[in-house]
């Protein structure tokens, strides 16, 4: 487990804003995997696995790390100061629908060694600018909030004790990989982020040791809301009480569309904000499958950063190391949002 660098990361995130890297989903595809490279070849534990696992990209760091471990490098190149582990989806629930669900804990052990060695890499060439590891903790592919049924409104297919077990192995792993970060993302269900935020504090206190958590939620209509009905507003203070580093949005929505948002939770979070959008709505005829170009999304976000909004901004779905660098270039001059001060009235 690394060393708790929270003051670290606290004071440069006063000092500028920090980059987060982009999108790993959308640099996976361009390499045009097949069902074997899944499986890692012939030679490989899970070639003769039962069930498939094409587009599985959390078996990556497995089956295929040198991948992986290049697009780290990419990002980092292009100027991430955080780069997240490939663990979106390595939790046993989530994982259970590959039949690998015994696996979810080294998944997360792997992924943030391979992301701690490409960060402690990049921060050897350059030492006056540290490189940090998010690991990275995904919403699950269930909800405790919603019926999975229409006509039960009472039915759930995941308890809260369920989740919490899952994060916590999932944490587990990522801790004794060396992530810095713990960042809870694309947060849809805000029951699902209070159970990984609890496994979190549990193993913190087994552990005698804390890191720095993160933690992003996802507007997914024009409403305003998150899936389980929470305005901005009301997602910070639901989470509040743990205190996280910083509190931020991705996914769903693109710069434009997610502007109000952000300026919400940066007028009520007494903390650090982070943002890291789509590249706009998603384009089957793209080449990325998302219209946004680089200059895009670096001008629409530069606006959130000139207004006061930010700490932190990146890229999700669809954004590549040009989003990211062209975004490194557009804040380069630009003040941090102040943080750790009452809430703007």
């Amino acid at each position: 487990m690394q060393p708790d660098r929270t003051a670290e990361l606290a004071e440069l995130l006063r000092q500028r804003i920090l980059i987060l890297d982009g999108a790993m989903g959308t640099m996976v595809q361009q390499h045009h995997l097949t069902e074997d490279d899944f499986r890692g070849g012939a030679h490989h534990c899970l070639h003769t696995h039962l069930s498939e696992l094409k587009g599985n990209n959390d078996v990556l760091v497995l089956t295929q790390p040198e991948i992986i471990a290049g697009i780290h490098d990419t990002y980092l190149d292009a100027g991430a100061d955080i780069i997240e582990t490939n663990t979106f989806g390595a939790s046993r629930i989530a994982q259970a629908d590959y039949q690998l669900q015994d696996k979810a804990r080294e998944m997360n052990r792997v992924a943030a060694t391979l992301a701690r060695q490409c960060a402690d890499r990049a921060t050897a060439k350059t030492p006056d600018k540290p490189r940090f590891v998010a690991g990275s903790l995904g919403p699950t592919n269930r909800t405790a909030s919603i019926s999975p049924d229409v006509s039960d409104p009472a039915a759930r297919n995941v308890t809260f004790d369920e989740l919490v077990a899952a994060y916590r192995e999932a944490i587990e792993g990522l801790a004794e990989g060396g992530a810095d970060i713990l960042l809870i993302e694309t947060v849809f269900d805000t029951l699902n982020a209070k159970a990984a935020l609890f496994a979190t504090e549990t193993f913190f206190d087994d552990a005698g040791q804390r890191l720095p958590v993160m933690v992003s939620g996802t507007i997914t209509d024009a409403s305003g809301r998150t899936l389980s009905g929470q305005t901005p507003e009301a997602f910070w203070n639901s989470v509040r009480p743990y205190a996280p580093l910083a509190i931020g949005l991705n996914c769903a929505l693109g710069a434009e569309l997610m502007r109000p948002h952000i300026e919400a939770l940066a007028h009520v979070a007494d903390t650090f904000v982070l943002c890291y959008p789509n590249a706009g709505l998603p384009n089957p005829m793209s080449d990325t499958g998302y219209d946004e170009t680089p200059e895009t999304t670096a001008r629409l976000v530069r606006e959130f950063a000139e207004q006061g909004w930010v700490n932190v901004l990146g890229g999700c779905c669809g954004t590549t190391p040009a989003h990211i660098r062209a975004i490194v270039e557009a804040v380069r001059d630009v003040v941090p949002r102040s943080a750790g001060k009452e809430a703007d009235s």
